[in-house]
């Protein structure tokens, strides 16, 4: 649904394609379970592949974490489109806000482990961020055409507020959710004062 192409591109042949599919989700179940320092062979095992088609497709635990973080962007990315036509303006914002959030929550370590590894500014994560910016940009247009959210705003300043709240150490789910409930009523444009 991106326009951008994403940095790591999925295997067109089958059985390839089933391989790739099979190792990253073994490691995103593995990395959720066990955190992001799990063996590379405990994660072949369990997608029931040999070590050497893991590394045939990964050739180091860097490349399977972009990977995983990869397939994880998509699905959220997926999901601004799929919320921009279940629900109205404002609902698809704070439902992909929501996700966000969720997202961000589940993937601290992962996140953490790939800026150490590559870089906050790597070309990796700059691909990345674009295809989230254009997924945000079309719910916070619409919701702002529609005038439900502040016009002023921009998504820089929602993400930010939104990627405080998921990133921050140790934030419990319900207060992290909390917040972003405060977030979502601050995006809504100022009530007009009553004329009396």
């Amino acid at each position: 649904m991106a326009s951008q192409p994403l940095p790591c591109t999925r295997p067109t042949r089958a059985d390839a394609a089933r391989n790739y599919d099979r190792l990253v989700t073994a490691a995103r179940e593995t990395f959720a379970e066990h955190g992001t320092d799990t063996s590379l062979e405990e994660i072949a095992r369990r997608a029931g592949v040999g070590i050497g088609t893991l590394y045939r497709r990964f050739p180091n635990r860097t490349a399977l974490l972009e990977a995983v973080y990869v397939d994880e962007i998509q699905s959220l990315v997926d999901r601004a489109y799929d919320f921009d036509k279940q629900f109205p303006p404002f609902d698809a914002l704070a439902a992909w806000l929501r996700s966000f959030v969720g997202y961000g929550l589940s993937k601290k370590s992962l996140w953490q482990e790939l800026v150490l590894a590559i870089g906050r500014e790597s070309p990796f994560f700059q691909a990345c961020k674009l295809n989230v910016q254009e997924a945000g940009n079309l719910l916070l247009d619409k919701a702002k055409a529609s005038g439900d959210v502040r016009p002023e705003l921009e998504l820089a300043d929602v993400m930010r507020l939104v990627g405080g709240i998921s990133h921050s150490p140790d934030t419990p789910p319900e207060q992290a959710h909390r917040l972003l409930d405060i977030v979502l009523c601050g995006l809504r444009p100022a009530a007009e004062p009553a004329k009396g």
